[in-house]
């Protein structure tokens, strides 16, 4: 207790300059003897406060005095005040307090370079935060939730979960969970879970021990080769999409995407998504299947032609 009152009365002191035996016993609801050698302890450690008696006086500490922190590299105290910041971007957990200190105690005037926003682009609810706060105090206090949940297949289940860990990857929040419909544990995007609700049902998370969250291995004989030419309105796509080692740039400004992909669905849905901005060059039965895709969706908006 004696130690957090002290590094107190140091943070107090840095911002506030000068305060009062009064003040800081009221503060901290002790005895103005028991400051006083808070006071001497501080002074005995090497803390440069100082006392001035009369009117205007009181306790103070020396201007530009930055508590030692030679502990934590400059890289590291960029990393807490990250990693702090980015907490704060969800509700009930307050570190503005905590914030504060750091900035305090690191001597950083400006920590405000960076926001973290869980809603995405032209959600104008607040739907996306409070899901994530819904499984957030789940996991937390370990109660089972429920919802339904869209799968890749064209399938909507009714699930149960008990949710174990929120897990950031590949551009989108994912909650791990122990899925008691499939017995089994199972990874769902958080954007995807629809009617989202706490249980009463609580579960012990020593009996759970997810395994490692790896990225499905896909097998080489469901690969092919394509070649994609995006024009240059739609190079934000294949920089999206695609790591920059697999994208060339030509001279008129167009992009030549060469990658292996899975030939499926995603890679159907992704191309036409993108229009006449982009161009498959190969092979030649991804541009047949990919003709007939047009010629579907071609005869589904004529006979719908009133």
């Amino acid at each position: 207790m004696q130690v957090n009152r002290l590094l107190e009365i140091i943070h107090l002191l840095l911002n506030k300059k000068s305060t009062t035996t009064s003040e800081l016993a009221k503060q901290f609801q002790v005895s103005k003897r028991t400051i006083l050698r808070d006071i001497d302890t501080l002074s005995t450690a090497g803390i440069p406060i100082y006392t001035a008696q009369g009117k205007g006086g009181g306790i103070s500490i020396l201007d530009n005095y930055v508590l030692k922190k030679t502990t934590v590299s400059g890289d590291e105290q960029n990393q807490i005040l990250f990693a702090l910041q980015s907490l704060s971007s969800t509700e009930n957990i307050s570190v503005d307090k905590v914030l504060s200190k750091l900035r305090t105690l690191f001597d950083k005037a400006d920590t405000n370079w960076i926001e973290v926003d869980f809603s995405r682009w032209g959600n104008v609810g607040t739907s996306d935060k409070a899901r994530f706060e819904i499984l957030k105090q789940a996991t937390i206090n370990r109660q089972a939730v429920v919802f339904r949940y869209p799968s890749s297949y064209g399938e909507t289940t009714s699930r149960t979960a008990y949710p174990l860990k929120l897990v950031f990857k590949s551009k989108a929040w994912y909650l791990q969970s122990y899925c008691l419909l499939k017995q089994d544990y199972r990874i769902f995007k958080i954007s995807r879970m629809l009617e989202l609700k706490v249980t009463t049902e609580s579960f012990a998370d020593q009996q759970f021990s997810p395994p490692a969250i790896e990225t499905p291995g896909i097998p080489s004989n469901s690969l092919i080769h394509i070649k994609m030419k995006f024009f240059s309105n739609m190079a934000y796509r294949a920089y999206d999409e695609f790591d920059e080692k697999d994208i060339v740039q030509n001279e008129d400004g167009t992009l030549l995407v060469s990658i292996d992909l899975p030939d499926d669905y995603w890679l159907y849905g992704f191309l036409l998504s993108c229009g006449a901005a982009v161009q498959v060059l190969e092979p030649q039965n991804v541009r047949d299947n990919l003709l007939l895709e047009v010629e579907k969706m071609k005869s589904f908006y004529l006979e719908n032609i009133t």
